[in-house]
Parts: C-alpha cells; sequence; structure tokens
C-alpha cells in the first residue's frame, strides 16, 4: 500500500490549496481516509477524514467552514480544499488510511509522506 500526497505549496493569507492523496495497493475500496498536520515543533494534528463511501466526513475545529475533503474512488484520490488560509495552517499535511473514519492517529495504518504547505503573511 502507498499514499501519495501532493498539492503543497507556499500561498498568501486568504489563498487556496487542493492537496491530493493518491492511494495504490489496496485489494479493497473500504478504508477511510484523513488528513493530518503537524506544525514545526507541535505535535501531528488532525485535520479532516472521509468515509469508504465519501459521504461521512469529519473536520477539526480550526477547518471547519474553510476545508472541504472528498474523494474519487475512480481514481483512487482523496482531496483536500483549504480556503481562506492563514499563517496558522502552515504545516506539513500527511494523508493516512484506515479501516474507518477516527479523529486520532493511533488507527491509521497506512500514511503518506507528506506535503509542505506554508502560507505567509
Amino acid at each position: 500500500v502507498q499514499l501519495q500526497a501532493s498539492g503543497g505549496g507556499l500561498v498568501q493569507t486568504g489563498g487556496s490549496l487542493r492537496l491530493s492523496c493518491a492511494a495504490s495497493g489496496f485489494t479493497s475500496p473500504n478504508y477511510s481516509m484523513a488528513w493530518f498536520r503537524q506544525a514545526p515543533g507541535k505535535e501531528r494534528d488532525f485535520v479532516s477524514a472521509i468515509d469508504w463511501r465519501g459521504t461521512g466526513t469529519a473536520y477539526q475545529g480550526t477547518v471547519k467552514g474553510r476545508a472541504t475533503i472528498s474523494r474519487d474512488s475512480g481514481k483512487n484520490t482523496m482531496y483536500l480544499q483549504i480556503d481562506g488560509l492563514i499563517p496558522e495552517d502552515t504545516a506539513v499535511y500527511y494523508c493516512a488510511a484506515a479501516e474507518s473514519v477516527a479523529v486520532v492517529a493511533v488507527p491509521y495504518s497506512y500514511w503518506g509522506q507528506g506535503t509542505l504547505v506554508t502560507v505567509s503573511s
């Protein structure tokens, strides 16, 4: 199983980004996916998650209303659109996969390599 995150970059405050996570190697489509982020010197925090059907979602409070998680099962790809970016969103964003939706890192067995998002003020 491999997860490949992409789409990070440098944006100004108020800008938008769409992160992608391409999954490969799963023998079944029944897996939930999530985004976590880790800012410099801080712990890895939950951002958002989506169930295998793409209908159940969860968001961390600080991104709720600014972020939209989605997935395209045909492309085995998950997306995270973040609008209204603020400097506090600066972090390495990791995608992960698990059997069911969770808002903590422990249940996620598979992780991508991370993509850096930097928001300038």
